[in-house]
């Protein structure tokens, strides 16, 4: 089961976070399936919390495009668009790159312990095959990088993208390779746990390249 990460390590969750991050589960999982209906009342119901933390997710998911607001027919979950696929990747490699040379230099060593063993959950996972537990090793990658980056807006600008992807591999996760997905967030990870910002830059292009060529594998298709 791969790690989880230590609670002093998290940052506080407000109510609308906690709906937020499971409504994004479901867009990212398919569970809620590109162009279906996003109902109020069912999310409410699923998620066991309040209408205004809810409709407040929700909210911040049509701001960056996750849900779109239709005339007439209410809320619905954004389609993917494989035109546009590679323009995200592209625009979220010069964002990780970023983030993964602010947290190499910012990252404190609680910090980099956690994110090494996020990376060796995830080889871990990719060896057994279970992906269950290499999305989540994924998720909880990301929560400490970005956290050790202090980097908020480039952070707030690559949480879509992010989204967005994770869509587009479970969408097509036939044609992935996990193992290799596993080594290339393995590459990142020691970059941050050693300070090496040159190291964790070279992680980010590679999970990047990772990403770019498993699109072009469905889009040329």
């Amino acid at each position: 089961m791969p790690t989880s990460i230590p609670s002093a390590l998290l940052p506080k969750r407000r109510a609308a976070d906690v709906a937020y991050d499971t409504i994004e589960a479901m867009i990212s999982t398919l569970a809620l399936q590109p162009g279906s209906p996003v109902v109020e009342a069912d999310i409410t119901e699923h998620t066991g919390l309040g209408r205004t933390p809810v409709r407040e997710a929700l909210l911040r998911m049509v701001s960056i495009g996750l849900i779109v607001q239709l005339p007439r027919r209410g809320l619905q979950v954004s389609n993917i668009d494989l035109a546009d696929h590679l323009d995200v990747i592209q625009t979220r490699r010069a964002l990780e790159r970023l983030i993964a040379s602010c947290a190499a230099r910012r990252a404190t060593a609680p910090q980099r312990a956690a994110i090494l063993r996020c990376g060796e959950a995830m080889v871990q996972a990719a060896e057994r095959g279970d992906l269950d537990d290499y999305m989540l090793a994924d998720h909880q990658l990301d929560i400490v990088v970005h956290q050790a980056s202090q980097n908020h807006s480039a952070v707030k600008c690559v949480a879509p993208l992010i989204v967005q992807c994770r869509r587009f591999w479970y969408a097509y996760q036939h044609e992935g390779d996990v193992a290799e997905g596993a080594r290339a967030h393995m590459h990142l990870a020691q970059g941050i746990a050693t300070g090496n910002e040159a190291h964790a830059m070279d992680g980010a292009n590679q999970l990047m390249d990772y990403l770019e060529h498993f699109a072009r594998r469905i889009i040329d298709q």
